[in-house]
Protein backbone atom coordinates (compact mmCIF):
# COMPACT_ATOMS: atom_id res chain seq x y z
CA UNK A 1 0.00 0.00 0.00
CA UNK A 2 1.39 3.55 -0.99
CA UNK A 3 2.02 5.99 1.85
CA UNK A 4 1.01 9.63 0.81
CA UNK A 5 3.30 12.25 2.27
CA UNK A 6 2.24 15.67 2.86
CA UNK A 7 4.00 18.40 3.56
CA UNK A 8 2.72 21.11 6.10
CA UNK A 9 1.49 24.13 4.22
CA UNK A 10 3.52 26.69 7.29
CA UNK A 11 7.21 26.17 5.51
CA UNK A 12 6.02 27.80 1.89
CA UNK A 13 8.01 30.68 1.04
CA UNK A 14 5.95 32.90 -1.08
CA UNK A 15 8.07 35.30 -3.48
CA UNK A 16 6.59 38.79 -4.15
CA UNK A 17 6.52 39.54 -8.04
CA UNK A 18 5.98 42.80 -9.30
CA UNK A 19 5.15 43.14 -12.62
CA UNK A 20 4.58 46.18 -14.77
CA UNK A 21 1.29 46.27 -16.69
CA UNK A 22 2.65 49.39 -19.13
CA UNK A 23 2.12 48.52 -22.52
CA UNK A 24 1.85 44.80 -22.04
CA UNK A 25 -1.09 42.76 -24.03
CA UNK A 26 -4.02 41.85 -21.25
CA UNK A 27 -3.79 38.11 -22.43
CA UNK A 28 -0.09 37.83 -21.72
CA UNK A 29 -0.15 39.44 -18.54
CA UNK A 30 -2.77 37.71 -17.46
CA UNK A 31 -0.82 33.91 -18.56
CA UNK A 32 2.29 35.01 -16.26
CA UNK A 33 0.56 36.11 -13.69
CA UNK A 34 -1.34 33.01 -12.85
CA UNK A 35 1.55 31.05 -13.50
CA UNK A 36 3.04 32.51 -10.65
CA UNK A 37 -0.18 32.45 -8.65
CA UNK A 38 -0.61 28.48 -9.35
CA UNK A 39 3.66 28.66 -8.50
CA UNK A 40 3.96 26.88 -11.94
CA UNK A 41 7.50 28.21 -12.09
CA UNK A 42 8.61 26.40 -8.50
CA UNK A 43 10.76 23.29 -8.58
CA UNK A 44 8.59 21.98 -5.66
CA UNK A 45 5.20 22.12 -6.82
CA UNK A 46 2.12 19.81 -5.95
CA UNK A 47 -1.23 19.81 -6.48
CA UNK A 48 -2.26 19.70 -3.20
CA UNK A 49 -0.43 22.49 -1.62
CA UNK A 50 -1.33 26.31 -2.76
CA UNK A 51 3.10 26.74 -3.00
CA UNK A 52 2.57 30.21 -5.30
CA UNK A 53 3.64 33.47 -4.86
CA UNK A 54 2.17 36.88 -4.88
CA UNK A 55 2.06 39.22 -7.41
CA UNK A 56 1.73 42.92 -7.57
CA UNK A 57 0.90 44.41 -10.87
CA UNK A 58 1.72 48.11 -11.09
CA UNK A 59 0.27 50.72 -14.07
CA UNK A 60 -2.47 48.36 -14.56
CA UNK A 61 -4.20 51.38 -16.07
CA UNK A 62 -1.94 51.23 -19.15
CA UNK A 63 -2.32 47.78 -20.13
CA UNK A 64 -3.13 47.19 -23.55
CA UNK A 65 -5.23 44.68 -25.88
CA UNK A 66 -4.79 44.29 -29.80
CA UNK A 67 -6.81 45.12 -32.36
CA UNK A 68 -10.39 46.87 -31.43
CA UNK A 69 -11.01 45.06 -28.66
CA UNK A 70 -11.00 47.88 -26.85
CA UNK A 71 -14.08 48.93 -28.76
CA UNK A 72 -15.16 45.75 -29.06
CA UNK A 73 -14.84 43.34 -26.62
CA UNK A 74 -18.38 43.35 -23.93
CA UNK A 75 -18.94 43.13 -20.31
CA UNK A 76 -22.15 42.33 -19.22
CA UNK A 77 -23.76 43.01 -15.54
CA UNK A 78 -26.97 41.69 -14.44
CA UNK A 79 -28.86 42.41 -11.02
CA UNK A 80 -31.57 39.65 -12.04
CA UNK A 81 -34.42 41.96 -12.58
CA UNK A 82 -36.10 42.40 -15.80
CA UNK A 83 -34.57 44.86 -17.91
CA UNK A 84 -31.41 45.32 -16.11
CA UNK A 85 -29.03 43.99 -18.29
CA UNK A 86 -26.05 46.43 -18.39
CA UNK A 87 -23.20 46.20 -21.51
CA UNK A 88 -19.65 48.25 -20.79
CA UNK A 89 -16.53 47.71 -23.69
CA UNK A 90 -13.45 47.00 -21.93
CA UNK A 91 -12.48 50.79 -22.37
CA UNK A 92 -14.97 51.51 -20.31
CA UNK A 93 -14.27 49.27 -17.65
CA UNK A 94 -10.61 49.56 -17.87
CA UNK A 95 -11.29 53.69 -17.16
CA UNK A 96 -13.48 52.73 -14.29
CA UNK A 97 -11.83 49.93 -12.63
CA UNK A 98 -8.53 48.41 -13.94
CA UNK A 99 -8.16 45.83 -11.55
CA UNK A 100 -11.89 44.39 -13.22
CA UNK A 101 -10.38 44.00 -16.40
CA UNK A 102 -6.99 42.19 -15.43
CA UNK A 103 -8.67 40.07 -12.54
CA UNK A 104 -10.99 39.33 -14.25
CA UNK A 105 -8.56 37.89 -16.70
CA UNK A 106 -6.46 36.31 -14.39
CA UNK A 107 -9.65 34.52 -12.83
CA UNK A 108 -10.55 32.91 -16.09
CA UNK A 109 -7.15 31.67 -16.35
CA UNK A 110 -7.11 29.98 -13.04
CA UNK A 111 -7.94 26.49 -12.50
CA UNK A 112 -11.97 26.31 -10.91
CA UNK A 113 -11.03 24.59 -7.68
CA UNK A 114 -10.87 25.72 -4.08
CA UNK A 115 -7.58 26.94 -4.31
CA UNK A 116 -8.71 29.87 -7.11
CA UNK A 117 -10.22 32.43 -4.02
CA UNK A 118 -7.09 31.61 -1.79
CA UNK A 119 -4.73 32.36 -5.27
CA UNK A 120 -6.71 35.57 -6.08
CA UNK A 121 -6.17 36.66 -2.51
CA UNK A 122 -2.61 36.90 -3.50
CA UNK A 123 -2.95 39.24 -6.60
CA UNK A 124 -2.18 43.29 -5.62
CA UNK A 125 -2.42 46.12 -7.56
CA UNK A 126 -0.38 48.94 -7.23
CA UNK A 127 -1.48 51.66 -9.45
Amino acid sequence: MKKISVSPSKNIVRKVHIIDAANVPLGRLATKISILLMGKHKRTIKNNIDGGDIVEITNAAQVKMTGRKFEQALFYRHSRYPGSLKTQTAAEVLKKDPRKLIGGAVYNMLPNNNQRKDRMNRLRFNS
